[in-house]
């Protein structure tokens, strides 16, 4: 259907809509191009444009929600326009499906759809329609062929090991000096911004990547290492805050040991500075891929002993945690199912350091310390993992040219995972630190101690010992208090069993 003719004095009432996406696809223009250039057209066609509709950066090709354009359509259902004016066909759509439901919309309304560079199409008519659908088919082309190439050239920087562009990773890109124009994925406007190298180190980003994983291998935890960027002011490249996501993916990136990949799967070594040692990073990767892992601990313990001390009631045994029971004043362990009674939370806790304190400063405290992995070589580990990997690569290269039947490639790529796993978790002994390290042997255990954080403190307590409350007794004790030192109990996990 076409546009209806106004009466006299009534203008056509018209709607603009715009987008940009990655491609480009025509002129490359930006938004702002685009609705200079729709504006023309309807002051030259005496429309009167009720408003203008922006999707920025956001590929009609690729599926994903246009919330503009939904908009637009709901607003034309309700009959606020009779003309949308585009800059070309393809910034409105190029999925065969959108199509069609735009198609039915504007016949059902009597919409007209006009374009600055392709003219009007006249979805009214059959021969209108088969032209638009032949311009979203070859629009919809256009994109396959160029996500081919551009998936194709990724692929060979990635073998390469070059840098295969996006986002600047935290830890690389040292400015060369020199500026590039760029293109402003909002506004379409050229802008001068600096010449990043991409294969060198950043060094205070660098730092933190190496500190971030040391802390890993010593026990420490995403949540601490999050807390650590807010205190520091450390942000992303992009300057937004470090989220607990953004901290685990930066920990599991392949890049930091000087490792190309593409898809998914490592394709060998990059040319870049790698950042982190290879025995760390796979050590880290096998720390926190670990399935026993607690992925969603809860809120953060705030006790020494919250659910590391166990209840001392026959049978139970079950963490116990902090509560008020004791008056807001006096916090106190207690088991869940009531068992035990209260026991003064702080005093506990202090009771328990001086402990740990002591038995860390004696002269055999050097045995408490588990012996580094004997016989363990890193290299030849390394080369090993590499071979599985192309020994995986290679299967599956073969099935997908049907040279090798589904059960013989499942077969052989279990037996390569079961394989990787075992030299990963070698590599994770040889770079795992053990957390009694740092105070095992210092000037002064109790200096040491105190500045550990809770977390840190925590990791060496579950190392070394269990700590059971049994029941205490009633009235003063022996020493004249009413700390009964008794009814804690020490089972040390390490060197000879020792009650204090």
């Amino acid at each position: 259907m076409k546009t209806t003719r106004p009466d006299a004095g009534q203008k056509t009432r018209a709607v603009i809509y715009v987008r940009i996406s990655q491609d480009r696809t025509g002129a490359g223009l930006g938004v702002e191009r685009q609705r200079e250039d729709c504006e023309a057209l309807a002051e030259r066609m005496g429309w009167e444009v009720l408003e203008v509709y922006v999707d920025n950066d956001v590929s009609a090709f690729s599926g994903k929600l246009r919330k503009d354009y939904r908009r637009m359509l709901a607003d034309l259902d309700q009959g606020k326009a009779t003309v949308v004016i585009v800059w070309h066909t393809d910034r409105l759509t190029r999925s065969i499906v959108e199509l069609e439901e735009y198609i039915e919309l504007s016949d059902r309304r009597g919409i007209a759809t006009h374009t600055v560079q392709a003219g009007t199409v006249d979805l009214a008519t059959p021969s209108g329609r088969m032209t638009a659908r032949i311009l979203g088919a070859v629009a919809r082309q256009e994109s396959e062929h160029k996500g081919e190439r551009v998936a194709r050239a990724r692929r060979q920087k990635a073998l390469k090991g070059e840098w295969m562009g996006g986002i600047r990773p935290f830890g690389w890109g040292v400015p060369t000096g020199e500026t590039r124009t760029k293109t402003d994925r909002k506004t379409g406007e050229e802008v001068e911004v600096p010449e990043l190298d991409m294969m060198k180190a950043v060094p205070e980003e660098a730092e933190a990547l190496r500190f971030w994983t040391d802390e890993i291998l010593s026990g420490g935890s995403i949540r601490s290492l999050v807390k650590w960027c807010a205190d520091k002011g450390v942000t992303t490249t992009r300057g937004n805050p470090v989220t607990h996501t953004d901290m685990r993916d930066m920990l599991l990136r392949p890049r930091n040991a000087g490792i190309a990949v593409y898809r998914g799967e490592e394709v060998g070594r990059g040319q870049w500075e790698p950042i982190v040692d290879e025995a760390k990073y796979r050590a880290v990767c096998a720390i926190l891929k670990d399935p026993a892992r607690t992925t969603t601990p809860g809120a953060q313990p705030k006790w020494l002993g919250s659910l590391l001390y166990r209840c001392g009631r026959a049978g139970c045994g079950k963490g116990m945690t902090v509560t008020q029971s004791g008056g807001r004043n006096h916090p106190s362990y207690k088991c869940g199912t009531g068992h035990g009674g209260g026991r003064r939370a702080e005093l506990v806790d202090q009771y328990v350091e001086d402990q740990v304190i002591d038995r860390l400063s004696r002269p055999d405290a050097h045995q408490l310390l588990e012996p580094a992995p004997d016989g363990i070589d890193v290299a030849a580990l390394q080369a090993e993992g590499e071979r599985i990997r192309q020994r995986m690569r290679d299967l599956g290269g073969l099935f997908g040219a049907g040279q090798l039947e589904l059960d013989a490639f499942t077969e052989g790529m279990e037996t390569a995972r079961a394989q990787l796993a075992g030299v990963t978790t070698q590599l994770a002994r040889a770079a795992t630190r053990d957390p009694l390290a740092g105070l095992v042997g210092a000037p002064d255990v109790r200096a040491a101690w105190q500045t550990l954080d809770l977390e840190r403190k925590r990791n060496a307590l579950r190392a070394l010992v269990e700590v059971t409350l049994k029941t205490p007794r009633p009235g003063r004790m022996p020493d004249g208090g009413y700390f009964d030192y008794d009814a804690v109990v020490f089972h040390w996990r390490r060197g000879i069993n020792h009650r204090p």
